[in-house]
C-alpha cells in the first residue's frame, strides 16, 4: 500500500472554516482518483468528496455540497478539501484515499492515517 499523508484537522467553532490536506510522498496523486471520507464516533465511514483525475471533476455528498470544496494541486502533489460553514455534525476523523483510475470509485486501495475535526464552541 503507497502512503497519503492528511493535515490540516483541528478545533474549530460552528461556522468556521478548515483546509485539509493529502499528500503522497512516495508517488504522484496525478492520475489518481482521490477521496476524501469521515468517521465520526459510533458512526460508519462515509464518502465526502472525490476528485477524479485529467479534469478533476468534484462529487460530494449531499451533506457537504456548497460548503466544502476539493481541489487538487499538480505541481504540490496534494490533494485539499476546503471546509466552510462547519457544523458539530461535521465533527469525525477525516481520512484521504486513492486509486490509480479514472473514475471516482466506491472502493479505493490506499488510505492515510487520518485526521482529527472537532467543530466545537
Amino acid at each position: 500500500q503507497l502512503q497519503l499523508m492528511e493535515s490540516g484537522g483541528g478545533l474549530v467553532q460552528p461556522e468556521g472554516s478548515l483546509t485539509l490536506a493529502c499528500t503522497a510522498p512516495e508517488f504522484s496523486l496525478v492520475d489518481y482518483a482521490v477521496g476524501w471520507f469521515r468517521q465520526a464516533p459510533g458512526k460508519e465511514r462515509e464518502g465526502v468528496s472525490c476528485i477524479r483525475p485529467r479534469d478533476d471533476h468534484p462529487r460530494y455528498t449531499d451533506s457537504v455540497r456548497g460548503r466544502f470544496t476539493i481541489a487538487r494541486d499538480k505541481v504540490k502533489n496534494t490533494v485539499y478539501l476546503q471546509m466552510t460553514r462547519l457544523k458539530p455534525e461535521d465533527t469525525a476523523v477525516y481520512y484521504c484515499a486513492a486509486r490509480h483510475i479514472s473514475v471516482c470509485p466506491t472502493e479505493f486501495d490506499h488510505w492515510g492515517q487520518g485526521t482529527q475535526v472537532t467543530v466545537s464552541s
